[in-house]
């Protein structure tokens, strides 16, 4: 397992049709890349690599945006695996906010984006 402190760009978005692509197009226009997104009815979680970037046009086009350490972890595609970082992250009374991830192009690693209660904790968790 590898993991690391993230930053996400977190997008505030009113829920209809069209609003997804009309920011996805924006950021590719500006040739920003994005590498993992999440979507929850009227948010949008995005992580990109340039991240000062995506802000600046994030914000002069008028969405509201808050970054977010959060936790990118990278584990074997396995059973049990995304089971055992939770427990583990759980057990010592960290909250798991929300997670999303995505399967490698070879489909032998996983890639979670976690947002947890006490992130450096969880990467003290993580490293024992």
């Amino acid at each position: 397992m590898l993991y690391e402190r993230i930053t996400e760009i977190f997008v505030i978005l009113e829920n209809k049709p069209s609003i997804l692509g009309e920011l996805l197009a924006q950021l590719s226009e500006n040739e920003i890349n994005v590498e993992a997104i999440g979507v929850f009815q009227d948010t949008a979680k995005i992580y990109v690599k340039n991240l000062s970037k995506a802000v600046k046009v994030l914000n002069k086009l008028n969405y509201t945006t808050e970054l977010r350490d959060v936790l990118l972890i990278h584990l074997e595609n396995k059973p049990g695996a995304l089971a055992e970082v939770a427990t583990k992250i759980g057990d010592e009374g960290i909250n798991i906010e929300y997670c999303y991830g995505t399967l490698s192009r070879s489909g032998d690693m996983v890639s979670v984006i976690m947002d947890v209660s006490n992130i450096d904790r969880a990467i003290q968790v993580l490293q024992s």
